[in-house]
């Protein structure tokens, strides 16, 4: 419950910010109060804003109440700098334009974008922004900024400080300045005159000051993101220059960055990869500044433990538990315009390291494949720390730099420093060439022994950091919480009393982001750490990364799939305890809606976890614990009648056509809308693109003997769903697959029973397995028979369905979804011709994590000029039936596709009926199976 001066904050800002955007509920908190790192924060209000002027009237209100703001974009932060005890301020589902300059040499990008996006917007042109973090496929444009992440192969040439070009940001007092706009900057040298003397002032006192002068440039050879960028202080000489490079790696403490123009570099179309092997980590290290006079791109440390610790891991090379115990590796990547390029740094890469003592040859491969198994293993360590770890521990990474002359010695002390604090199961790795070493380990903060010996360890490594090799604390995870005690150790008193006059230079209040960079308290790396309790075996690996985030249809809706884990953990916590049940009877009161009703379980966020989480799970699990005798009694009475079911379907959705016929859609738009307010939304909501129902299974053609043959299984969806008014008077999808097949010269088939049979995914998500097994098995028994126990081929015409069946039928019957089918058996016996037209295809869930969004597009390329996928549109929501029941998740889901369909899209082409209604409820074209396009675009090889 909200009191004093938050109340006031909240009803302030209520009549200029929508409600359901200003959250202040026990669940919404505590979900937002968790981050990538080992801290938690509870807000008191999370505000989600879309605009700037709502940024600056969050501000205006924070300073009027002194009230602390933390800014926060996709919170994959690992030192605590996105969480707060007092004002949250997260980016809502916009923050997401951008602007490509001329022939892509600069991009401008607002801060919601991903990383990766931001490169999938480049890719056409040659070109990438140059920052390159591991989280780059979660972490948004506003965080990588703010934090100056790096990445293995950007260094600290095309980092976002070196790589700026212009930023629009808004200062703790509400002033809007655009550095890329010459009048925004005429403007703000009138009114802030003040403070960019000051700012100039500081830059004099650096600059005259010859020994600080040159430890700043000298700290910044290295990777260094302790503190502030003290570097722009030396390094230009208009404030307005110095007041942006400043912003770069502030962490949210001197204001908001609303856009960012970014200098793209080039992103080399040719490389090659080679594990080196060395018989210890000295020798590693000792080879990494020969390496640094080549053309390498990236080179990768990794010591005996990290090897060990992917030994034996699916796709993991099997010579990695044969090498000695000592042995230590460096994965070197080297990057070409062209084959002739690539060889010849190959040459030069192997020439440098022919005297060195290897374990065994050195051998680079070119091949995709090859070389992406290589980069597996470095990919694979700290999900492997984090999948091993015992339950209620954490997993930390710490980021330290050292010079590259002295990295041998300083690894091997960092090793001895870590063995004699008893963490001697930790794995050393990193960014050899930057002298940038990761060490990761599981820690223990339930008991005050276990805290004090992390203590300990920290200030040994700080000491040892800093007093030997003059190296950074944090190379490229930022300071935040976890550093921001030892800022000063690291850089002296008078580089210390420059950053803090930064701070007050731009925050004379300590309003934004206080604690996050300069902390007073030399403890506050220990306190708030986040608890990690048992709640359930499916998610108890969770170690909160957030990369899971970015893939979740209900993200700017209700919760993540981080979220969910978050507040599934402290249920489980206040349950064992027993003392608030009043908090944990709030909390699982916020979750029926938020965390079960609201999630899609598509299993999207296990694609993206380090340890392969699937949250869609533990809801499944949930739903199933929760039913009740009588509704898992109904479901089994429907799953017997599927039949009466479906021609019931049939007939309810022939009605529903009728009425929209005959009233009209604006008629039918309002009086489904009333209707379900009425029933307390338990009426599905009706949509222009709602379906009619489906005509009657279509008529075979009987073929001839020596036709190939193929096993048909339409889902129950597309015997019950037929066309909807936009396909016109077609005969539905059923019909338009058996003419396809049969146009391919296959004789099509049936299994019997089919009006009975269905995969059962519709039972299980709910949590009714049971009925779903049933399905399933008999399913199973249908397709034998009619397969001939696995000898023809099964063709399913929706990917869900199919994903479903490969896990629960027996692996002797070959199935196939529509574009598997089309490419493997139709293609060689079609002629296909590229009409001149636009056409946005969509990969549903189980066809991403089956592999086939490229094969989608590849297909539509073979019917269509122009194939788009809108990117960052990933699972549509519409989760079986929830886009009636629930249809603000799909709405959330694919509010952004609209923006995406480029002008003049003729349609839009998936393997799902209903995530087809969404589509193109959403998207302002018609979507439909993308056998409408392939049957369109074809005709049979004069040779059949």
């Amino acid at each position: 419950m909200l009191s004093g001066p938050y109340l006031e904050f909240h009803a302030r800002l209520a009549s200029h910010i929508p409600r359901s955007r200003l959250l202040h509920d026990e669940l919404s908190t505590l979900a937002w109060g968790t981050d990538a790192s080992f801290y938690r924060l509870i807000p008191h209000v999370v505000v989600k804003v879309d605009s700037e002027d709502e940024v600056i009237r969050v501000l205006a209100e924070s300073r009027r109440l002194s009230l602390p703001v933390t800014f926060r974009a996709a919170g994959t932060s690992l030192s605590g700098q996105s969480v707060s005890d007092s004002i949250l301020v997260v980016l809502s589902g916009g923050w997401r334009r951008y602007r490509i300059h001329g022939d892509a040499a600069r991009i401008s990008l607002q801060p919601g974008i991903v990383g990766a996006h931001a490169n999938a917007y480049l890719a056409p042109y040659g070109k990438k922004i140059g920052p390159d973090p591991a989280s780059i496929n979660a972490a948004m444009i506003g965080g990588i900024a703010a934090n100056n992440a790096s990445g293995m192969c950007c260094g600290t040439a095309q980092n976002s400080y070196r790589t700026l070009s212009s930023m629009r940001l808004i200062l703790g007092d509400g002033t809007v300045l655009d550095t890329g706009d010459k009048s925004s900057c005429v403007s703000f040298r009138a009114t802030h005159a003040e403070l960019l003397g000051k700012i100039a002032g500081l830059a004099r006192r650096a600059k005259a000051d010859p020994a600080l002068a040159a430890r700043i440039r000298e700290k910044y050879r290295m990777k260094n993101t302790t503190g502030y960028s003290l570097n722009a202080l030396v390094d230009f000489d208009d404030p307005i220059d110095i007041l942006q490079h400043l912003m770069i790696g502030s962490e949210g403490t001197l204001g908001f960055i609303a856009e960012i123009t970014y200098d793209t570099v080039p992103e080399l179309p040719c490389k090659a990869s080679a594990l080196a092997l060395f018989p210890d980590i000295g020798a590693a290290c000792r080879a990494v500044p020969l390496l640094k006079a080549c053309n390498v791109a990236a080179v990768e440390l990794m010591d005996r433990a990290s090897l060990r610790s992917v030994e034996g891991k699916p796709g993991m090379p099997d010579y990695l538990s044969l090498v000695p115990r000592d042995v230590a590796a460096l994965l070197v990547e080297t990057r070409a315009p062209d084959a002739a390029a690539l060889e010849a740094s190959v040459g030069t890469i192997s020439g440098a390291l022919a005297g060195l003592p290897l374990v065994q040859p050195l051998a680079f491969t070119d091949v995709p494949a090859e070389y992406e198994l290589l980069w597996n293993i470095r990919k694979g360590l700290f999900p492997s720390v984090g999948a091993m770890r015992k339950t209620g521990t954490t997993v930390i990474i710490e980021d330290v730099a050292f010079p590259v002359p002295r990295l041998a010695g300083a690894t091997l002390d960092l090793r001895a420093l870590l063995d004699r604090h008893g963490y001697g199961g930790a794995i050393l790795f990193g960014h050899a060439l930057e002298g940038n070493l990761h060490f990761v380990f599981t820690q223990d903060f339930n008991a005050a022994s276990e805290v004090a010996r992390y203590a300990a360890m920290i200030d040994d490594v700080t000491t040892m950091v800093v007093t030997k090799y003059d190296g950074s604390l944090k190379a490229e995870h930022g300071t935040g919480r976890n550093m921001a005690p030892f800022v000063e150790r690291e850089w002296g008193a008078a580089a210390y009393a420059l950053m803090r006059e930064i701070k007050s230079i731009f925050d004379p209040a300590g309003l934004i982001n206080p604690g996050v960079v300069i902390n007073d308290d030399p403890q506050a790396h220990l306190k708030h750490l986040k608890p990690l309790p048992p709640a359930d075996p499916i998610i108890d690996t969770c170690i909160e990364c957030g990369f899971c985030e970015v893939h979740c249809p209900s993200k700017d809706l209700s919760l993540t799939p981080r979220q969910r884990i978050a507040a599934t953990r402290e249920i489980a916590r206040l349950r064992a305890a027993g003392s608030d049940r009043a908090r944990e009877e709030a909390l699982s009161r916020g979750f029926r809606y938020s965390g079960d009703e609201t999630c899609a379980t598509d299993g999207l966020c296990a694609t993206a976890c380090p340890v392969g989480i699937d949250t869609g799970k533990l809801i499944k699990e949930m739903r199933w614990r929760g039913g009740t005798r009588l509704s898992r009694a109904t479901a089994g009475m429907i799953a017997r009648h599927m039949a009466l079911v479906t021609g019931g379907m049939r007939d309810a959705l022939g009605l529903v056509g009728a009425a929209h016929a005959l009233l009209g859609t604006t008629v039918m738009t309002g009086a489904s809308g009333a209707l379900r307010k009425l029933s307390g939304n338990r009426i599905p909501l009706w949509n222009p693109f709602m379906p009619r129902g489906a005509r009657s299974i279509p008529r075979l053609s009987p073929g001839n003997g020596v036709m190939p043959r193929v096993v048909y299984f339409p889902s129950c969806i597309n015997r019950s769903m037929g066309p909807s008014g936009d396909y016109g008077d077609d005969p539905g999808v059923m019909a338009r697959t058996v003419a396809l097949l049969e146009k391919g010269g296959y004789r099509v088939t049936f299994p019997e029973g089919l009006n009975d049979l269905c995969c059962g995914m519709a039972f299980d998500s709910k949590g009714y397995r049971e009925a779903g097994a049933a399905k399933a098995a008999e399913l199973n028994g249908a397709l034998l028979a009619a397969t001939e126990n696995g000898a023809l081929p099964v063709y399913a015409d929706m990917s869900p369905c199919l994903y479903r069946m490969r896990q629960t039928l027996d692996r002797r019957i070959a199935l196939y979804e529509p574009v598997e089918f089309i490419l493997k058996f139709l293609a060689p016996r079609l002629e296909f011709r590229r009409i001149p037209e636009t056409v946005a295809v969509h990969a549903t869930c189980s066809a991403t994590k089956m592999g086939l969004a490229a094969p989608l597009k590849a297909l539509a390329g073979m019917c269509a000029e122009r194939v788009v996928m809108p990117e960052g549109i990933e699972c549509c929501g519409w989760a079986g039936d929830r886009g009636f029941t629930y249809p603000e998740l799909n709405a959330s889901a694919l509010s952004a596709l609209n923006g995406e369909i480029p002008p003049g899209c003729a349609g839009g082409y998936s393997t799902s009926r209903t995530c087809e209604i969404g589509l193109s409820l959403h998207s302002g074209v018609s979507y439909k199976s993308i056998v409408y396009l392939v049957d369109r675009c074809t005709r049979p090889k004069e040779s059949l």
